[in-house]
């Protein structure tokens, strides 16, 4: 099982480049099958690049520090 304290941990660590250009992310939920959910807010939300952020920004750093970690979602 993944621990949610560790995957906040490393948001934690993107977090200010995405508040930078007046965006954020939530940790939502950590599911039991590697799946993690997250909320993107702010400019991230209605960004067309939204996804390009999603995936190779946070799911990137998320997987290179978590390698249990599947996949990240935005809900």
């Amino acid at each position: 099982m993944i621990n949610k304290e560790r995957v906040q941990e490393v948001l934690n660590k993107v977090r200010p480049s995405l508040q930078a250009d007046g965006g954020d992310c939530e940790l939502i939920n950590v599911r039991n099958d590697g799946v993690v959910e997250v909320k993107l807010k702010g400019a991230c939300g209605s960004c067309p690049m939204a996804t390009l952020t999603l995936k190779a920004g946070i799911e990137r750093v998320l997987k290179d520090e978590i390698p249990e970690i599947k996949e990240v979602i935005s809900v």
